[in-house]
Formats: C-alpha cells, structure tokens, sequence
C-alpha cells in the first residue's frame, strides 16, 4: 500500500475515532534488541520447512508492473536473485497478474507460465525462496492498474475518476469499491478465480523454490454509507475475505496438498486495525499483513513517539496467536528513506519485525530511485543496508531466542537441538568487509564451513542439545571462529 496525502486525514480520524490505534507505548527510544519474550511471541508459530526446521524469511519483493502481455517480466532477471542472495537474502515475493495469466477468460497465456517458471529457475538457483502473490492494484487494467482482468470486473455503471497523483485514493471510488463486491459476491467470478489458482498450483506444485501462494495482495471492498474505515475493514474481512480464502484453499488443494498458503488483511492493519479476518480452514496457512503508514507513504518523517510500531504489533499478533498461525509480513518499507529519524525508523521496524514474525518481504528489489532496495550500481541506498543482518533461515530445533544487536552489529540465536537424528541449523550472514566470528556452544555443536566475509554457514549439534550461537562483526582482518 502507497497511500497519498488525501486520504491522511481520514483514515487516522477514522481509526482514531473507533479506538483502534494505540498509544505509544513508552516515551524512551526503544532499544534495538529484541524485547523480552511476550505471551505472543510463544503463541504465534514459526513457519517450518518439510523437515519440522523453523524458517526465517528474509527479503524483498519482485516486480513488473511496467511490462504486459509478450513483454510481461521482462524487466525481472537474473541478476535480481544473484543479488538478493550475494547480500544474504533468502526469499522474494514475486508479483503475478491475473489478467495476464488469463487474458481472455478461458484461455491461460502458456508464455507467462513459462515465464514465471524461468524466474523460478533462477530463484532455485540462487537458493531464493519464492512467493507467488496475485497481485492487484486498483482492482486491475480496467482503472488504469494491474490485476484482475477486464473481463472479471463489474462496476454497474457506477462512476470512476482516476487520480494519479494520489493513485491509493482511487480504491474509495464507487465503481472500483463495486467490483470488489462482485468478485467476492458472483459465483461464476468465484469459480473463475478459483479456477485461476488451481492453475498456477497444478503448474507449480513440488517447484522447490516455490515456498507460498499469496492468495490477494491488500484486498479492499465497498465501504457502506455512514461507516468509518476501520469497521469496514473488519466487516470486509470476517464477511467477504475470510469465505473467500477458504474457496480458495479448498481449490488449491485439490492440486497442491502442502505449499503455504498466505492470506492478507486489508490494508488498514497499518493504522493498528485488528483483523476481523475468521478461522481459516487449512493447517498451513500463513498471516501476511503489510506494514506501512499513512503519514510516511505521503512523505513524512518517521515520528519515534508516535506509537506507531508499538500499536501496528500488538494489533497484528492478535490474530495469529489467537489462530496458531505463522505470521510474515508481506510488504514494507517508506519511499522517503533518508529522511532525519529514518535511520532509527529502519532500527526499531527491523527489531520489531523480527520479535514476532517468521520473515519479511521489503518493498522493493529494484536498481534505481523510488522504492528500490538498491542504486543503478546494486548498492543500498540510505538506511536500506540495515535490512541485510545476520540471521537464521532454519533452524533445526525449537528456537529459545533470536536477537540481533544493530549497535554492536552481534546476533544470538539460542536452541534447543531437535530429537532424533542431527539436523542442519543454517546461518546467513551478509556481505561485510571487517569479517564475521562466529562461536557456538553447547554438547557436540559445531560450526560446519567458513564464511569469514560473508555467506552462508550450517551448525550441527547433539540431539537435544542447547545451542547459543553468536555472530560478531570482527576486527580489521576478520575471521571465522570455530570452537
């Protein structure tokens, strides 16, 4: 979600008004360590690989938006994954459109698949783990986006006025609120894009790179005369998201039995919204809200006593907790980044971030200004480096802490070894030119490689075991300690 300055004001008096937003919750900057474990911390669950290990997912979204039809993903490459992992990134949110994938109803464009599947090559490549998201913007091509196809979307005849320079504003738009309605309403746009998903399950169902389905990206709906934003938006999501995401998975799994499945909330969970998401019925099934504010979208600062980070964690974790579900947060990231507070901005998300969710996708892996990740040259632009830390992508065994340290750049991550037999615990530690020392303790555990400067490491340890593993930035010479 980019949301504009025209709809600042109404959507904080709209939250503000219906006591969904927080107060901060201290008026001391808060420390860039984890906090202290808290009740949701051990109720939210992690994400697991096949083998029970605990996932973290690291990374950035994927896109082209610019490009359609024999030109669609062209602007994704090789080069995307090689630099997403060479930074010590595991994951990319790979955005897809329907009404490029099914042009003309019916009939699924063969090249797109193709083309999706050869990014998917590179990702396995790059050991980067992909989600595959249904992305929309706008509803679609009909309002000037991307989307859902021209062909699936009904407006009855109810007006819309495009607004570029504040394009987020346009979801409030009576044709645009309408189609919603009738995507989530009319049984044959049900089936259709029922049918949709099992399309792309049945192709890409065992791809080893393929980790998740992104069901909808920041679903809206229509807002009813006299209703403030944040009762529509837990009206829009226990009555029109939650049946539909249960069609959905009941459509997957009759062709894929394990891939995760992601579900999102709408986009007002930014403001510090609780879902009003229900029960999904399906045992893996991920939480992916976005985690963006209205006031830095429209080019504001990041205000540190505000509570805003404060408010959107305890609102976002309620649901998971409450559903046993993993969480991983689909999208972030300001576009003003070198703004005053935002170095301390990146501090605090990142440490929030990673207190309750297993991952999370930054917006967006690009070369070039913008919302890119990165210059023309793949260097992080201004604060965009404190997204690449140390880190554990699995873990083999039930996780007693997970820190990272941005002041003295150390990271510890605690364990207790599975039962059975030995597992690989993995460590990704990202590009540094002082070195690494790594140190693990703990009975039999060991640190199997080197990666002095950078790279991706494997702990082993006895079957059982409690294992504390740190990770220093090292000295001048750097080098990679092995007990």
């Amino acid at each position: 979600m980019r949301m504009g300055r025209a709809l600042i004001a109404v959507v904080v008096a709209s939250v503000l008004a219906a006591g969904a937003l927080a107060p901060a919750a201290s008026a001391h900057p808060a420390s860039t360590q984890a906090a202290a474990p808290s009740t949701y911390e051990h109720a939210v669950p992690p994400l697991t690989d096949s083998r029970g290990r605990a996932l973290t997912l690291r990374g950035w979204n994927v896109e082209d938006k610019a490009n359609r039809g024999e030109a669609a993903l062209s602007a994704i490459t090789e080069r995307h994954f090689r630099d997403l992992s060479a930074n010590g990134f595991n994951f990319a949110r790979l955005l897809v459109f329907w009404d490029d994938l099914e042009p003309r109803r019916g009939q699924y464009s063969e090249r797109y698949l193709r083309k999706i599947e050869r990014i998917l090559g590179w990702a396995r490549q790059h050991r980067i783990q992909v989600l595959i998201d249904a992305h929309q913007d706008v509803f679609g091509p009909a309002f000037g986006h991307r989307g859902i196809p021209e062909w699936a979307t009904r407006t009855d005849g109810l007006p819309f006025t495009p607004n570029p320079d504040d394009w987020f504003s346009e979801y409030f738009q009576p044709a645009v609120q309408r189609a919603f309605t009738h995507l989530y309403d009319d049984p044959d746009l049900r089936r259709a894009q029922a049918a949709m998903w099992q399309v792309l399950a049945e192709r890409f169902r065992g791809h080893p790179a393929v980790i998740g389905y992104d069901l909808i990206n920041e679903p809206m709906g229509e807002l009813r005369e006299g209703e403030d934003l944040p009762t529509a938006a837990r009206r829009i999501e226990a009555q029109h998201l939650t049946p539909m995401y249960n069609r959905l998975a009941r459509a997957i799994r009759a062709k894929d039995r394990s891939t995760w499945l992601f579900v999102e909330p709408t986009p007002i969970v930014g403001e510090g919204v609780p879902t009003g998401l229900g029960r999904i019925h399906d045992s893996r099934t991920v939480y992916a809200p976005h985690f963006y504010n209205t006031a830095m979208e429209a080019g504001a600062d990041y205000d540190p006593s505000g509570g805003w980070i404060e408010a959107y964690e305890a609102a976002v974790t309620a649901y998971p907790a409450r559903h046993r579900m993993p969480v991983v947060v689909g999208e972030w990231g300001p576009l003003n980044n070198s703004l005053p507070n935002m170095g301390r901005f990146y501090r605090e998300a990142v440490a929030s971030l990673n207190r309750y969710s297993s991952g999370w996708a930054g917006y967006v892996w690009c070369y070039g200004g913008g919302y890119c990740a990165v210059d023309e040259r793949g260097r992080f632009r201004t604060n965009k480096e404190q997204t690449a830390t140390p880190y554990a992508p699995a873990v083999a065994g039930t996780v007693r802490s997970d820190t990272y340290d941005a002041t003295t750049r150390t990271y510890r991550l605690a364990y207790r070894a599975a039962a059975g037999r030995p597992g690989l615990t993995e460590l990704s530690l990202p590009p540094s030119s002082r070195g690494w020392r790594v140190s693990v303790t703990g009975r039999a555990a060991r640190v199997l490689g080197k990666a002095p400067y950078g790279g991706r490491l494997t702990v082993v340890a006895w079957p059982g075991a409690e294992v504390v593993v740190t990770v220093r930035e090292a000295g001048p010479y750097g080098r990679t300690d092995r007990p």
